[in-house]
This record gives structure tokens, C-alpha cells and sequence, in this order.
């Protein structure tokens, strides 16, 4: 097939026109992008027409197949491209202050202190649970049976809540 005559392309655009863009409006669930992907499907047929005029609509769901898979893995990159430099942004946003360094050493001595205060078994149980250990690793720890390891969280970490309140200053 060779370059087509302006009525010629004419013609078949506007009856394939909308098939073409129906299967990219399927494809990447996006309107105006495939009214965009659409025209460059036909920009390709009016450069690069099918020497076969009658493969013409197995010409066309090829290119729009790959035209349709080239935007979603295009898109796809730069959403992980956004992800990345969101992450970067997130960790360089800024450092903490000298004030939230010392709020934090305060607080970690103000829990080790009611963690000090607890029983020895309850104290290891939250140690081992905040540390990562699953319920069965903290049962083989503590010498009990798994079932029991969350009923010991439990009234450790209320105990642990008890201490908090007792220490901190009340208000009236």
C-alpha cells in the first residue's frame, strides 16, 4: 500500500477511527490519552501503511496494541520514578531539630525507666515483641505456650500504661 490520497486516508480513518479508539479507552483506562494514542495509531498508518490493504485492521490492532502497552510501561516508570523521589524528599525534608533529638533521648529514658519498673517476664515480653520477635519466638523465649504470649502482652503493656500515668504530672 502506498502513501495514501488525503480522501482515501480520509475514509479510512473515520471508519476505523472509532474502533481504534474504543480497544485504547479498554487498554489504558484513559480517556484523553487515547484520543491522543488514537491519532498517533493513524499518524504511523499514514506514514507507514500496511502493503497489504486488506491485513489493514490486523495492522491496526497491532500498532495500537503497542502503542497502548508502550504508554502504560511508560507511565508505569514514572510512577516508580515519582515514588523514588518522593522517598528521597521524605528523608532529606529536614533533619531533627536539636530540640526533637532531646525530646526523643527524653522520652526513651522515661520508658526505660517504667520499663525498669515492671516485673522481669513482663519487661522481656514487650522488649522481645517491639523488637520484631513473632508470638511464637517470644513464647520459646519466655518458656510459655504461644497461645498464652498475647494475654501477657496485654496486661504487660497495661501495666506499662499504669506506670506512664503514675509518673507523669497530673492536672487537675
Amino acid at each position: 500500500m502506498e502513501i495514501p490520497e488525503s480522501e482515501g486516508f480520509r475514509t479510512v480513518f473515520y471508519e476505523h477511527y472509532p474502533m481504534v479508539r474504543r480497544k485504547l479507552v479498554a487498554l489504558v483506562r484513559d480517556e484523553a490519552a487515547a484520543d491522543d494514542l488514537a491519532q498517533d495509531v493513524f499518524l504511523r498508518l499514514y506514514r507507514n501503511p500496511p502493503d497489504d490493504p486488506a491485513a489493514l485492521g490486523a495492522w491496526l490492532h497491532r500498532v495500537l496494541t503497542r502503542i497502548g502497552y508502550d504508554y502504560m510501561d511508560k507511565k508505569a516508570r514514572e510512577r516508580r520514578l515519582q515514588s523514588k523521589q518522593e522517598m528521597l524528599y521524605d528523608m532529606e525534608a529536614s533533619p531533627p531539630s536539636g530540640e526533637e533529638v532531646m525530646l526523643r533521648k527524653l522520652d526513651q529514658e522515661d520508658i526505660r525507666e517504667w520499663l525498669d519498673e515492671l516485673p522481669e517476664r513482663d519487661r522481656q515480653a514487650l522488649l522481645l515483641r517491639y523488637s520484631g520477635y513473632s508470638y511464637s519466638e517470644i513464647a520459646g523465649e519466655l518458656g510459655v505456650r504461644p497461645p498464652v504470649v498475647g494475654t501477657l502482652l496485654h496486661r504487660a503493656t497495661e501495666r506499662l500504661r499504669q506506670q506512664a500515668y503514675k509518673s507523669l504530672p497530673q492536672t487537675d
